[in-house]
């Protein structure tokens, strides 16, 4: 088989063909949008949540080891939701993250 046998040989055939192509490429530009969309929003909420938990922890026991600011930007939404909730009783940024 060769290479130009991969591709349609008469007008029906590449004019349909050519109109699958066109199709897909919109119907996957647009899923794309919408999965970066829905990616984006994901991410602006975890940013959400660390930005609030580091305001919470800076107010209560001031500015943040470097070693701590790293695990809170690297954290998962659940982990952050864990730390936001043992901030409350905690005595120490230590107590937060590992206690």
């Amino acid at each position: 088989m060769t290479a130009k046998s991969l591709y349609p040989q008469s007008d029906f055939a590449r004019e349909h063909f050519g109109k699958g192509r066109a199709e897909g490429r919109v119907e996957g530009r647009a899923e794309g949008r919408v999965e970066g969309r829905a990616e984006g929003r994901a991410e602006g909420r975890v940013e959400g949540k660390a930005a609030v938990l580091r305001r919470q922890l800076t107010l209560r026991f001031g500015p943040l080891p470097a070693r701590l600011e790293q695990r809170l930007q690297a954290a998962d939404a659940d982990t952050l939701l864990h730390w936001a909730e043992r901030i409350l009783t905690a005595a120490s940024p230590g107590d937060v993250f590992d206690g």
